[in-house]
């Protein structure tokens, strides 16, 4: 499992997109070396979920 999959910034925004680790999270998520290779290593489908879920 990667640590993208239980990152808990991850799950604040999950929980609430508005709060404010949610929003760092998803600044973060701009940038982050980590959360591109976890992008690389899911499949198309997953990765056209994640894509729509967090764009």
């Amino acid at each position: 499992m990667s640590n993208c999959e239980k990152c808990k910034f991850r799950a604040k925004y999950d929980n609430n997109p508005e709060s404010f680790l949610g929003r760092i999270w998803k600044w973060h998520i701009g940038w982050c070396p980590g959360w591109k290779s976890y992008k690389k290593s899911l499949s198309e489908d997953e990765r056209e979920q994640l894509i729509k879920k967090y764009s």
